[in-house]
């Protein structure tokens, strides 16, 4: 039995209804990260995926490094089915109880750790959030948006869900609009903005 942090929807939004990404300056995505900590609160996850009164709050990073952009792709072993063979530039998962009362933090260094092995020292900052309602899987989620910035080599640790590597920024444009459908809804609004977030 899995718990994962949420957030209702109504304390979060509060009468607003966003879509796609809102970038976010430093002070307002503290402000947004101080709401979701003083109202968040953990409930069991089947419960929660059909709840979309309730929206799972999760880390997700952008890695990047000069101008490229990690792209993974899922498999067809392992995780959400509603996610397999999709591409995506994001990195993260739910917040448990074992990340402690740093929910927010200590989660998206645990689901970078457990997702990827990064050679050398890197950073996070965030970038803002993104909320999709058109979907099953975004209706009971929302992202807070991290560019992680990396020197050195970057790979997938669980090679049996996950395959990736780096690929030019303008690449990556140039896919997502050639095979949209191939990628995460969530990754998908994100490289439609991909110079604000980077």
């Amino acid at each position: 039995m899995e718990f994962v942090y949420v957030v209702k929807r109504s304390e979060l939004f509060e009468r607003r209804f966003p879509h796609g990404l809102e970038v976010l300056a430093v002070a307002e995505m503290s402000a947004l990260v101080a709401r979701i900590r003083s109202r968040g609160f953990f409930v069991e996850r089947r419960h929660a995926e059909t709840d979309a009164s309730m929206k799972q709050v999760i880390p997700y990073c952008v890695v990047a490094r000069g101008a490229e952009v990690f792209l993974t792709r899922r498999s067809s072993k392992g995780g959400d089915a509603r996610l397999f063979g999709k591409r995506s530039i994001g990195v993260g998962g739910h917040v448990n109880p074992v990340d402690g009362d740093d929910v927010l933090g200590l989660s998206l260094a645990r689901e970078i750790a457990e997702e990827l092995d990064i050679e050398g020292p890197w950073d996070a900052r965030p970038a803002g959030v993104i909320n999709d309602d058109s979907t099953d899987v975004g209706s009971v989620h929302v992202g807070l948006v991290h560019v992680v910035r990396v020197e050195g080599e970057v790979r997938v640790r669980e090679t049996e869900t996950l395959s990736g590597g780096f690929v030019p920024a303008e690449e990556l444009v140039r896919l997502c609009r050639d095979e949209r459908g191939t990628f995460e809804t969530w990754s998908a609004l994100l490289v439609d903005r991909l110079g604000d977030v980077l």
